[in-house]
C-alpha cells in the first residue's frame, strides 16, 4: 500500500467515524454509511473563521467532527443573536437542502473546528436511491426544531443567569441530590457564553456572582456545583 492510498484510507476511516457518531446517520448500515462517507469532504476552520454566510446559495450541510460552530443572526440593531452552537456529533444546516433561498443565518467558528462538508446535490441523489435516509432527515430536523425552539423561548423569557443554571443541572446526573458534581468544560468560556446567548465578560460576572452565592466554583476549566438541590431551589425561585 502506497503512502498515499493509506492517508486516503486513514481519512476516509475518520469521516466514517464522524458521520457514525452523528445522531442523523446512526443505525445506518456499512454500506450505506460508506455511501455517505463518499461524498464527504473535510474542512478545517479557525476560530473566528466563517463556515458561510446568511444568504449565500448552499453548498451543502455540515457535521461538527471537532471544536465548536456558532449559528447566529444579526439583528435590525445590530446585536448578534446565537440560535445555537453546535458541537462534535452534530450537524447543521440541513434544512437547505430543500431551500433555494440560501443559507438563513450566519455559521462561525467559535473555536478551531473541523466539519464534515455533505454536498447537496450528491446528497439529494443519494436520497432518492435510498430514501430511508430522507425519513432520519426529517426525525432529525423535528428534535432540532424542538430545541431551538426551547432555547429561544429561554433567552426571551430569562436572564443570564437563569440561562447558566438550567445549563448546569442538565450537566447533573442527579438535579435532586445534595452532593457536589463536578463538571469538566469541552469547550472554551468563549463557546459557551455563545451557546448562552451573551458575550464572555457578562457570563465571567454571572460565574463570580455564583461563587460569591456559594453555589459553583470554578477553576480553569473545572465546574464544581456544590449542591445541585440548592441550585435548583434558587432557579425556581428567581422564575417566581
Amino acid at each position: 500500500m502506497t503512502i498515499n492510498n493509506a492517508l486516503a484510507e486513514l481519512k476516509g476511516t475518520m469521516i466514517a467515524r464522524g458521520l457514525r457518531a452523528c445522531r442523523l446517520f446512526t443505525g445506518l448500515n456499512p454500506e450505506d454509511l460508506q455511501q455517505v462517507a463518499d461524498i464527504v469532504s473535510v474542512r478545517r476552520i479557525e476560530r473566528d473563521e466563517y463556515v458561510f454566510r446568511e444568504g449565500q446559495p448552499s453548498k451543502g450541510f455540515f457535521v461538527v467532527h471537532q471544536g465548536a460552530i456558532s449559528i447566529h443572526r444579526v439583528n435590525a440593531a445590530g446585536r448578534e443573536q446565537v440560535l445555537h452552537v453546535f458541537r462534535a456529533g452534530e450537524s447543521f444546516a440541513e434544512a437547505t437542502l430543500s431551500m433555494e433561498a440560501g443559507y438563513p443565518a450566519d455559521a462561525r467558528a467559535v473555536e478551531s473546528s473541523q466539519v464534515l462538508m455533505i454536498p447537496r446535490q450528491a446528497f439529494l441523489e443519494l436520497l432518492r436511491r435510498r430514501p430511508e435516509l430522507a425519513v432520519r432527515l426529517l426525525v432529525g430536523m423535528s428534535l432540532r426544531l424542538r430545541t431551538l425552539v426551547g432555547q429561544l423561548e429561554d433567552m426571551t423569557l430569562h436572564q443570564v443567569e437563569h440561562r447558566l443554571a438550567n445549563w448546569l443541572l442538565k450537566r447533573c446526573p442527579d438535579p435532586a441530590s445534595p452532593k457536589p458534581v463536578t463538571i469538566e468544560l469541552t469547550t472554551t468560556k468563549r463557546a459557551l457564553a455563545a451557546e448562552l446567548g451573551t458575550v464572555s465578560e457578562t457570563l465571567s460576572r454571572t460565574l463570580a456572582k455564583m461563587r460569591d452565592l456559594n453555589l459553583l466554583h470554578t477553576r480553569g476549566k473545572t465546574l464544581t456545583i456544590e449542591n445541585p438541590i440548592r441550585l435548583k431551589t434558587y432557579l425556581e425561585e428567581r422564575d417566581v
